[in-house]
């Protein structure tokens, strides 16, 4: 886990701590210590708000996209369950669930279809005349939405999508993480000695046990599981550029598809065994295998 990620997640467990109990008021040192680690959240997030903000074309409304990132971390921080996945995962949905919003909202009447019947859109609080000529409502008031059924299903089924992706790549990962620690647990020496100099403070009687693994490796090994968490989710499912994640990374573009692909085969091969993830077994990651 790199030291920006750990420092987010730092951050977002006390932001956590720090909320009101349900249905208490926050008091005003309260709001302001929230209103401190909300701004350090934003500030650790900003390269990636600014990664999608430009990924969805939206470079020219910067600062409504900006708004409803904020927006996203507030949603985020609400929803989030520390148990289920990473910060780092879950707000990467919120971020594109708003953006996406917003660049549906600002664009819809770019359409070839909405130019034809010249539809144009309306604040939905202006204000129109009453049936009777007495009074005035709103366009919100006298709007039917007879798609609001079909919108709500379809929001439902890409929500559980979600959450079935995000669980399916924490399943993956962690299955990588076995893997990687069961080969060093065989690369690991027996060797009392080794323990002495990794740590001389060890009393004179400590034995040690048959596999010691340096703290170092372990570390090192989530620093390279985060870092393929994020290449799975750009590659897989967000379709970044490559070229984008290897300037970000550091990584050439091989290795980068290289990590892509043993994730692909991976993710479906647990989409087919576990039935958690029938969701998503016919999706993006079952295609790239």
């Amino acid at each position: 886990m790199s030291k920006t990620t750990r420092k987010l997640e730092e951050l977002v467990l006390a932001a956590l701590a720090n909320r009101a109990a349900a249905g208490d008021a926050p008091g005003a040192r309260q709001r302001a210590e929230y209103d401190r680690l909300f701004s350090g959240i934003l500030t650790l997030i900003a390269p990636r708000i600014r990664h999608f903000i430009r990924q969805y074309g939206l470079a020219d409304h910067w600062d409504d996209a900006e708004q409803v990132c904020a927006i996203a971390v507030h949603t985020a921080l609400a929803s989030y369950d520390p148990e289920k996945a990473k910060f780092t995962t879950h707000i990467n949905w919120q971020l594109r669930g708003e953006l996406q919003g917003l660049r549906f909202r600002l664009m819809a009447d770019q359409r070839p279809s909405a130019r034809k019947v010249a539809a144009s859109t309306i604040s939905l609080s202006t204000l129109v005349g009453g049936d009777s000529g007495e009074g005035s409502t709103t366009i919100e008031d006298t709007l039917e939405d007879e798609g609001a059924l079909d919108m709500a299903e379809a929001g439902a089924s890409a929500y559980l999508a979600r959450s079935a992706t995000a669980a399916l790549i924490d399943a993956y990962i962690a299955e990588d993480r076995a893997a990687a620690m069961k080969q060093l647990k065989k690369r690991a020496r027996p060797c009392k000695a080794l323990v002495r100099e990794q740590r001389p403070d060890l009393p004179v009687g400590f034995r040690a046990g048959n596999a010691f693994i340096d703290p170092r490796e372990i570390e090192r090994l989530e620093e390279r599981l985060e870092r393929d968490r994020l290449i799975v989710v750009r590659t897989l499912f967000e379709q970044d550029s490559q070229y984008q994640i290897s300037s970000d990374t550091g990584l050439t573009r091989e290795r980068i598809r290289q990590i892509s692909r043993r994730a692909a085969r991976g993710m479906a091969g647990l989409s087919q065994r576990d039935p958690r993830f029938q969701l998503v077994a016919e999706g993006p990651v079952a295609g790239h295998a």
